[in-house]
């Protein structure tokens, strides 16, 4: 496995609890930490608990490119390279297509794919240049399995799959990885605003799935996790 030891690593969506379980377990490895998420006061909550510096925290909206493009041109000039990219924004809206509105749907698109496609853009240059690097996005099982009420937050997911997949055999003929991490329900602030009946106490808790994303950075160089599924063991959809 290969040490997490000083490498740069971009985390965005920290501010969630899987990122920030997340942001926890990367800086206590010894990696250099940047972290991004809407909410500057759980950013600044979550950087003081991992131990990551002020200068390192970014309040960012993904749908933003120009935002996307600053905070990266920043890390660039503190740290020099991004080594990884981990992607765990997003937002979920879960309601039947007859209550889905059109402002709700392209909100989904926007922050779920668009904003992938602003973050993959803004940190390949550098690891063309660089001839390495790892991104890591999580579409979830909704990125494989649809479920009824989630078509917005299912076509966001199939098409970040579908997008990575492009990207990946464009870069066949480097060495940056591209790795998808396929998360079940995970009992995480994700369900407080969702009005769904669901077992929460039967979901993957939130420190197993950051746990799984910390294991996907060490990867080694020699080989490639390309896909990842974790999800309820007593609810399995793939």
């Amino acid at each position: 496995m290969e040490t997490l030891k000083d490498k740069v690593v971009l985390l965005v969506g920290a501010s969630g609890g899987i990122g920030a379980k997340t942001a926890a377990l990367l800086s206590g490895s010894g990696a250099k930490v940047f972290i991004t998420g809407r909410n500057q006061s759980n950013l600044s909550s979550v950087a003081q608990q991992a131990g990551i510096p002020a200068e390192r925290c970014f309040s960012l909206d993904v749908t933003r490119e120009s935002e996307v493009n600053a905070a990266v041109q920043n890390i660039l000039q503190q740290a020099g390279t991004i080594d990884i990219l981990i992607n765990a924004a997003g937002i979920g809206i879960i309601k039947p297509i007859d209550q889905l509105s059109s402002e709700e749907f392209q909100r989904t698109l926007q922050t779920n794919l668009l904003g992938a496609f602003h973050l993959v853009k803004a940190v390949l240059p550098g690891m063309k240049e660089s001839k390495r690097g790892l991104i890591i996005n999580i579409p979830g099982v909704l990125g494989k399995v649809p479920m009824a009420g989630a078509a917005a937050y299912a076509a966001s997911k199939y098409g970040l799959t579908g997008m990575m997949q492009s990207i990946r055999e464009e870069l066949k003929r480097t060495d940056i990885r591209i790795t998808q991490l396929y998360l079940g329900g995970v009992d995480s602030p994700f369900w407080d605003t969702i009005d769904l009946r669901v077992q929460r106490d039967r979901m993957i808790v939130a420190d197993e799935a950051a746990k799984a994303i910390w294991f996907l950075c060490q990867q080694p160089r020699s080989g490639v996790v390309s896909e990842m599924v974790l999800q309820p063991f007593n609810h399995q959809a793939i």
